[in-house]
């Protein structure tokens, strides 16, 4: 049995799992890790859980030591050079001419290593631009290539609901987005009003789209003739609203509609 707790290393970024080393730490607690690409610094999302190693596909990493006051002002000099490598980057990528659009810097905690994270439709040379980096910085340089969901996640901002986009609060992966639950969820198939910040498919389509594919099984289509248990038919279906499992059909004797329950209902063959 091994004994390990979640860390994730951003506010909204995957929780990755490391061995506690004998050291007792707790949700919400600041500590420094040892990682695959060198030393980080992260804060423990999940508690102690013990389980056998077997269930790991290859051995974990560990907890090295609880945050002091002095890996806590390290982690806050790092954020303010990420913001000057940032600025110096750029204005090396226009000397150099690259059309690429820059997002976004990170350093390992032990500022072993310096990731630039950049947008590109195309593929770019950075050779120059490395060796420029890296003659600045002295360290290892890191070209990596993200999509526009990635940068969206990276900078934030607000949705149309008013509120924060939902990459950068609680989301931790993205999901497939496609048209298809737009048009089983009824809405219109306008691509500004289904598009977010990033010029995709909106996240929360996918939110309540399983709901309204289940009950789409169950309830009529619009326009299609249904019988009414209460009264004679068969009448034609002008709405239906999947959330409360109601349906409005015409009742042309009355010039009227009414508003009935998807279970009062038969489908006409």
């Amino acid at each position: 049995m091994i004994e390990f707790v979640g860390v994730k290393f951003r506010a909204t970024g995957k929780v990755y799992n490391f061995l506690t080393n004998g050291i007792d730490i707790d949700v919400g607690e600041m500590c420094v890790v040892e990682t695959e690409r060198g030393i980080g610094f992260g804060i423990v999302d999940t508690g102690k859980k013990a389980m056998a190693d077997k269930i790991f596909t290859r051995p974990l990493k560990q907890v090295i030591r609880k945050a002091t006051d002095e890996d806590c002002e390290m982690f806050w000099e790092n954020k303010q050079l990420e913001k000057e490598a940032v600025a110096f980057c750029l204005k090396r990528v226009v000397e150099h001419g690259l059309e690429m659009q820059l997002v976004d810097a990170e350093y390992t905690f032990d500022r072993s290593r310096l990731t630039f994270y950049f947008i590109s439709e195309g593929r770019i040379d950075f050779r120059e631009l490395v060796k420029d980096l890296a003659q600045k910085y002295k360290t290892r340089i890191e070209m990596r290539q993200i999509g526009v969901r990635d940068e969206a996640k990276l900078i934030g901002g607000f949705g149309v609901c008013g509120r924060p986009l939902c990459c950068t609060t609680f989301m931790r992966n993205f999901e497939t987005v496609s048209i298809k639950m737009a048009k089983v969820q009824g809405l219109t198939l306008n691509p500004s009003k289904l598009s977010g910040i990033c010029d995709r498919l909106k996240c929360c389509l996918t939110y309540e789209y399983e709901f309204y594919k289940q009950m789409a099984k169950y309830m009529p289509k619009r326009g299609q003739m249904v019988r009414y248990t209460h009264g004679a038919g068969p009448y034609r279906v002008r709405d239906v609203n999947y959330l409360d499992g109601t349906v409005v059909i015409d009742i042309p004797d009355e010039g009227t509609k009414r508003t009935v329950s998807f279970r009062d209902l038969e489908k006409v063959k």
